[in-house]
Order: C-alpha cells, then structure tokens, then sequence
C-alpha cells in the first residue's frame, strides 16, 4: 500500500529522509481495526520523527501520521483517535505513563489504511468534510485541551495565541473567538497576521511586540523563541499553557518573574476521545471548522513537508487518499 514514511532518521536534513512509496499492509491485533484513510493532517510530530525525535532507529521504518478520518470495516465515515493507551488502562489516556501516539509504536496513519484500536474510533458528522475531520484529532484536540481544559480561563478574558499560523495556533484562535474570549495574537508577518485577524483574532501584533496591556493567559506552541516575551505578557495571577517548543525545549525559565507575579505554568498533551467527541460536537454545534492551507494527494507529501519545514502555513497541510 502507499505510504509515506522513515526508514532512518537524519536530524540535520529531514526531508532528505522522507519517503512515499510501497509499504506492507497493517497488522491488526486482537481489539484492532483497519480503517481505509481518506486524509490525514500534517504535524510538527512528524518532522521531529524524521529528526529521530521521540523515535529512535530501532523502530523504523515507519509510517508517519497521527491523524486520520475515513472509512471503517463496516463503511462508516470515522475520526480516528490517536492516543494509544495501553492495554487495561482507564481514565485519561493523556496520563497513562505507556501511551503512544500512531507513528510511536505503532505504524502511522499516513496510509492507504492504517490500523488501530476500535475503542479509538469516533464518527464523523456527515457535513464536516475528511480533510476538516483529518485535522481535529491532533492539532485541533491539543487547542481544545489547553483553552478548556487545562487553562482554568473563562470567556471574556484576554487570552494571548502566540505564532499565529500554525495548526494549533489557528485552532486556538478559532475555537477561543467561537467560546467568546478575547484572542490576540503574534505572527512573524504582515502576511500571518493578516490572515489571523480573518480567522477572528481580535488583534494581531509583531512577534516580541509590547503589548497594550498584560493579559490573562498565553498559550504556547513555539518555546524558545517566544518564552520569554510570553512570560512577561502576563498578568499577576497569570496562565501560560504549554504543548508544545517548535523553537526549542530550553528557553529560559525566568522564575524571578513566575514566582514574584504568581504565575501558573501549566503543561498540555493532545487530549482524551471524550474530549474530542466534545470538540467534534463543538464543530457541529457552532458551524466552526479547521483552517486547512493546502490539500495535497499523499503522493506530493514532499510539497507539504517542506511548507511546515519553511514557516509556510496558514492553517492544516491535509493529504488525501
């Protein structure tokens, strides 16, 4: 089947390692099913497991993807869930020290089919397209899970999104306005901020830029780079939600600032099914849908690649099957 995947990791150049071809179909333990992948998004996840991040050699090749929406053995439109817990696990499966995410442990999604748990399948609303479902189950799920979940923020409170292009950023950024908070956002162009602004931000500044006035919570996706400035954004009292450091995982803490203004720093990883059965009721309840950038057929995953590599997003990189 076709697949786009890594047979051996290269952290300095990853795209030269990336590749799309023919890979042997899925194997489905006891509880498992396979499902026939109709669009899987893009995440930085897999740039970093081209890197060898999270993903050491021994494991490889492997078949990228954490996401997908298609169809199940029974012909059911689906979303896959894409935290893998294990075996015997109850309760959040985001805490179960064991969990994996597809493309960890087990072969990825981005596939012709890909295999995994039947508990992890969720349907997919009849009137939200594969591409837009493709995209709820990563980057969607980690923005819901922050800004209601983790963040203890209410509606009408100020709430700073910080790069406000990606994937996560620009679902922040409509999920945030769809709740009624107040989003305002960095970007590093006229061009990014733009398009936030279009998304719903209420207003957009330069990356680093001082701020009108502190706010209540910042959330963050890109680490080293914004740290600091997103540190100082905040109120007393204030919450930064952290999921992810596109820039770098060692910024500097600046505790003088965290403990002396009382600031909550608080971690968040992707989310639980519940919690995107609720995000996908959301999407039906409100009319909201993922900003995708660009669709592209699986066989031109080198093109999508690239755009996240370069800072070239507004939105989901969708390839379809």
């Amino acid at each position: 089947m076709l697949a786009a995947f890594v047979s051996t990791p290269a952290p300095k150049d990853p795209l030269s390692v990336l590749e799309v071809g023919e890979r042997p179909e899925p194997v489905v333990p006891d509880g498992w099913t396979t499902i026939q992948v109709r669009a899987v998004s893009l995440n930085h996840h897999d740039l970093f497991s081209l890197q060898g991040i999270g993903l050491p050699e021994e494991r490889m090749p492997m078949i990228l993807g954490t996401d997908a929406a298609g169809i199940d053995e029974d012909g059911n439109e689906v979303v896959v869930h894409g935290v893998i817990a294990s075996p015997g696990w109850m309760g959040d499966e985001t805490l179960d020290p064991k969990r994996s995410l597809l493309s960890e442990v087990h072969q990825g999604s981005m596939a012709e089919r890909v295999a995994v748990p039947k508990r992890n399948l969720l349907p997919k609303p009849a009137d939200l397209s594969f591409a837009e479902a493709a995209c709820l189950p990563t980057a969607w799920l980690t923005a819901y899970r922050m800004l209601f979940v983790r963040s203890g923020l209410r509606p009408g409170q100020t709430v700073l999104v910080q790069g406000a292009s990606g994937g996560v950023a620009t679902a922040l950024i409509v999920l945030g306005r769809a709740a009624g908070y107040r989003i305002w956002v960095t970007g590093r162009s006229e061009e990014k901020r733009a398009a936030a602004l279009a998304l719903g931000a209420e207003q957009a500044f330069e990356s680093g830029a001082r701020l009108p006035e502190r706010v209540d919570g910042v959330m963050e996706t890109v680490g080293a780079a914004t740290w600091s400035h997103s540190i100082k954004s905040l109120k007393p009292g204030g919450v930064l939600v952290t999921s992810g450091a596109t820039t770098g995982f060692n910024p500097g803490a600046e505790l003088n600032r965290v403990f002396f203004t009382q600031l909550s720093v608080i971690g968040s990883t992707m989310g639980t099914k519940d919690e995107l059965e609720a995000l996908i009721q959301m999407c039906a309840v409100t009319g909201i849908r993922p900003q995708i950038d660009v669709e592209l057929p699986l066989t031109e995953a080198r093109e999508g690649f690239a755009r996240m590599s370069e800072g070239r997003t507004n939105g989901k990189i969708v390839f379809t099957l």
